[in-house]
């Protein structure tokens, strides 16, 4: 079973061992900062569960990081316990205005620390069918948004798109790179996702991460071709900064097939099916998921990176 992966930031050294040692009893995983920055990036690159985050340090205050990963939507939804002087209301108010999940005075008993830490774990596991790795919306809530979108469709007669999102050739890429830069390569993804929609679609559209390297999202058909050719454009335009300087300027890696045969394996690249009522009436959720799976997978059959959108009035198997 994975342990829960805990972030303790705090620049008095002895604060930090009292943190580890507690933390280290109840078997979680513990890594450390100690100042704004340091922290910061490893938010990014190390996916805590949690982060105990002193209100007071050097450069970066724990307020200013709170705000900075409260403002990501990649980070949102990732808890933060605040550690503050005992008395100081202030500061506590302010923290609860950033974001902060719940607080804790210095000096504390270790008892309540842990007790706090479980509930907001707890908490957060139950409240947040969220991805682990890019926090993004997960299958749950995914399916609970696409029958949302269905039943007002079918209520109000409006429209929709969905977009669902494949990258091509990862495994080989995972195979080769490891599993850390592939990590770094879906969570880039994710981020081009939310820019594109948030930039080209509407204020309500979603997005989900169904899991490894496939996303969902849903938009307007009005909206759907820009998104996607933005996406793809960015995608491609960033891929090659994932690989090394050789394979970059050779457009591909040399892999083996299922067969365990080596070839050449072209750079990553994205496939889009999208799905609409434009043309067609769609009255469950799972209409949705076979015509999307059928869509992308036209896609990943064509050269480089594409979007395909269902325009047919019915599908014929």
């Amino acid at each position: 079973m994975l342990r829960e992966r805990i972030l303790i930031v705090d620049d008095d050294p002895d604060i930090l061992d009292v943190l580890k040692l507690t933390l280290g009893q109840e078997n979680y995983e513990v890594i450390e900062a100690m100042d704004g920055t340091s922290a910061i990036n490893l938010i990014k690159t190390k996916s805590p569960s949690l982060v105990i985050l002193d209100y007071k340090m050097p450069g970066l205050s724990g307020l200013e990081v709170c705000k900075i990963v409260k403002d990501d939507i990649l980070l949102q939804y990732l808890p933060i316990i605040m550690l503050t002087g005992k008395g100081e209301v202030s500061d506590k108010v302010k923290g609860i205005n950033a974001g902060v999940d719940d607080y804790i005075v210095k000096p504390f008993e270790p008892q309540e620390l842990i007790a706090r830490v479980k509930m907001i774990l707890r908490r957060t596991e139950r409240d947040l069918d969220a991805n682990p790795l890019t926090h993004l919306p997960g299958n749950v809530t995914i399916l609970n948004e696409l029958q949302r979108w269905v039943d007002a469709a079918l209520k109000d007669k409006t429209t929709f798109a969905v977009g669902y999102l494949d990258i091509d050739k990862f495994k080989s890429y995972n195979d080769k790179y490891g599993f850390e830069h592939g990590d770094e390569v879906i969570k880039e993804t994710a981020r081009i996702i939310i820019h594109n929609i948030r930039t080209f679609g509407n204020a309500n559209d979603f997005i989900g991460h169904i899991g490894g390297d496939d996303f969902v999202f849903i938009t307007t058909p009005d909206k759907i071709d820009q998104v996607c050719s933005k996406i793809i454009a960015e995608f491609d335009c960033g891929v090659g900064k994932f690989y090394n300087p050789e394979d970059r300027q050779k457009g591909y890696i040399i892999a083996k097939n299922r067969q365990g045969n080596e070839q050449k394996i072209p750079l990553l690249s994205i496939s889009i099916g999208v799905v609409t009522n434009e043309a067609r009436e769609i009255i469950h959720v799972a209409e949705i998921g076979e015509i999307g799976a059928e869509l992308k997978s036209y896609a990943k059959g064509l050269a480089g990176s594409n979007f395909v959108k269902d325009k047919r009035r019915r599908l014929f198997f």
